[in-house]
């Protein structure tokens, strides 16, 4: 899909991966609003890229299916989503406190799975709107970025909700894309290894290159603009769907 002239949402999009990816976006010609939540730089860098903010929660569920019409609206339609807000927390199934607190489980599972979810399904139903893309008889619609991570296939020891919840949006990624395909509507996921976000920016850099010892090259943590490149390389490339691609350096994840 070209992605000149074409409206984008970005939820997580005030900073990390989320806002260079609304970067990169605004930069090729697309026309951005950025959806996170209150009390974070997003309406900054909206009016850095000239696009607009909304806030929201998305464990809102209600609440996010109103911010998400109010982007629509003011964009005029909906071509592109991509979704990096998330997080996760350090519990394991059995611990010295007793066994992994379920309601805190579900929380994991609604801030990122269910809520990446209820995203797509409401930036599916709005990119059925449009009229279908043809520069080479794809008719395509849309495309829907979600943010899955390696801990979906290697979580290490305290991230059990945090992986299945990652696991899910990985798992999620073929069949929404099949459910999706006669509507010329494609689904990808992307899954970083440590990138350098808000919740990695105080690592000092001797724990740091630990972390990071047993990727193939480079030895680092990703940066926010090389999720944005790949997330732009699947918008461009209609071939990519249905899958979760690794963006990790080569890493897999030891069990601590």
């Amino acid at each position: 899909m070209e992605i000149s002239n074409k409206k984008a949402v970005v939820f997580g999009g005030a900073s990390g991966m989320g806002r260079a990816t609304a970067e990169l976006l605004a930069a090729r010609g697309a026309n951005v609003a950025i959806l996170d939540r209150p009390g974070s730089a997003g309406a900054e860098v909206a009016a850095a890229i000239g696009g607009s903010f909304h806030e929201v929660d998305v464990t809102d569920f209600e609440g996010t299916e109103a911010a998400l019409a109010a982007a629509v609206e003011l964009l005029g339609g909906l071509h592109i989503s991509v979704t990096t807000a998330g997080g996760g927390s350090v519990r394991r199934t059995l611990g010295k406190q007793g066994p992994h607190d379920l309601t805190a489980f579900r929380r994991i599972l609604d801030l990122n799975a269910v809520a990446t979810f209820n995203i797509s399904r409401l930036a599916a139903s709005h990119m059925n709107e449009n009229e279908p893309e043809d520069p080479e008889g794809t008719g395509e619609r849309g495309v829907i970025i979600n943010t899955s991570s390696i801990a979906a296939f290697e979580g290490q020891i305290g991230q059990v909700a945090y992986s299945a919840a990652k696991a899910a949006i990985a798992g999620m990624s073929l069949t929404m894309a099949r459910d999706l395909g006669s509507r010329g509507i494609r689904v990808v996921a992307i899954a970083p290894s440590l990138f350098e976000t808000g919740a990695t920016e105080k690592i000092p850099e001797e724990t740091r290159s630990a972390l990071v010892r047993d990727a193939a090259f480079p030895h680092r943590l990703g940066r926010p603009v090389e999720y944005a490149k790949l997330a732009l390389a699947v918008v461009d490339n209609p071939m990519l769907n249905g899958q979760c691609l690794r963006l990790d350096a080569g890493q897999r994840f030891a069990p601590r």
